[in-house]
């Protein structure tokens, strides 16, 4: 009796042991979305950040990935994590933050940037860090700068040589009063809309054309629905990864470093393929057929000169003397 009792025990301790094990053994899954496919740079953001956190936290995090818009458009995804009631995180444009933390319209003002080099400085700098520290007051946590690239326009119009070129082109735009405001100064039609209604409304000629970076028109194929690329330069668009406050305050100190250093990481992933999308995505898009012209710096001042009453409107906005700082960071 006395051995069978000690067996018993044994085997309690023994399960007991087990159960602790798996207990420590457990995983958090961490859903994360963005607007494009995995192989794009929003893709390589977030298997940057991924691959740090799984690999530094000993895989006590997992990452679950909705890519190509599975959750819904960016508007939602960002509202479902001020609620806490969709992913945990995201990897998001700069055009659709602006409806939520006004302050990052700032980045979007067309021809600010000199180039990739300038833009990173002052997002890196004390700029854009200050742009970061305010979106906790606004339900966000947003971690780090990601990046898309300069913009370009493409249509199925005509080139875009001159600013009367844009008379009447009904084109696409983010939900971004930056945006929208630069297009119809120049005498554009734009026409805001999330980015999974583009595609079917470019295929059914609803409108005429749309703007983004290379690493979009690459990683979408937008040449499958669009005849002319234009590469205009016109503003520099940037993207953020961000985290839930539900989900921030659930971590602990040490897994907040983790988060925030491999939100980092999936920074400099997607700076990386943005690199590469500047240097062979024109290529790209001639040999799958797309007709490109490239703006020089004379026609550039033009499209320049023709927004200029916009500026007025961002000075208002984001105040002279900040647009003035960025210019002069170096």
């Amino acid at each position: 009796m006395n051995m069978f009792i000690g067996r018993l025990a044994a085997l309690g301790l023994a399960a007991s042991t087990l159960w602790t094990g798996c207990a420590f053994a457990q995983t958090t899954e961490v859903k994360i979305a963005y607007a494009l496919a995995r192989e794009s740079h929003y893709g390589a953001a977030a298997d940057g950040w991924d691959k740090y956190v799984t690999e530094t936290s000993g895989g006590r995090f997992t990452f679950t990935h909705f890519p190509s818009s599975a959750q819904g458009g960016e508007r939602e995804v960002i509202e479902g994590l001020q609620l806490g009631t969709g992913v945990q995180a995201v990897v998001v444009s700069s055009g659709a933050l602006s409806n939520f933390v006004p302050e990052i319209g700032v980045t979007d003002i067309p021809f600010l940037f000199r180039d990739l080099g300038h833009a990173r400085a002052v997002l890196d700098g004390p700029i854009g860090q200050d742009i970061l520290s305010k979106f906790a007051d606004r339900q966000l946590i947003a971690l780090a700068w990601g990046e898309q690239g300069f913009r370009h326009i493409t249509n199925n119009r005509q080139p875009i040589e001159k600013p009367e070129d844009l008379a009447g082109l009904k084109i696409r735009t983010m939900e971004n009063p930056v945006h929208i405001t630069a297009f119809e100064t120049a005498g554009a039609a734009p026409t805001p809309m999330s980015w999974p209604e583009v595609i079917p409304a470019l295929q059914q000629g609803a409108i005429d054309g749309q703007e983004n970076p290379l690493s979009v028109i690459v990683s979408a194929k937008l040449w499958e629905v669009q005849k002319y690329l234009t590469v205009s330069g016109h503003v520099y668009s940037p993207a953020m990864l961000i985290v839930s406050p539900t989900f921030w305050d659930s971590l602990s100190d040490e897994d907040k470093k983790i988060f925030a250093d491999g939100a980092l990481k999936g920074k400099e992933a997607m700076r990386a393929f943005v690199d590469d999308s500047e240097k062979n995505g024109v290529e790209t898009a001639k040999q799958a057929g797309m007709q490109v012209n490239e703006l020089s710096d004379e026609q550039k001042a033009q499209f320049q000169q023709a927004i200029q009453a916009a500026y007025e409107q961002y000075y208002e906005t984001f105040t002279k003397e900040l647009i003035d700082q960025i210019i002069a960071t170096k």
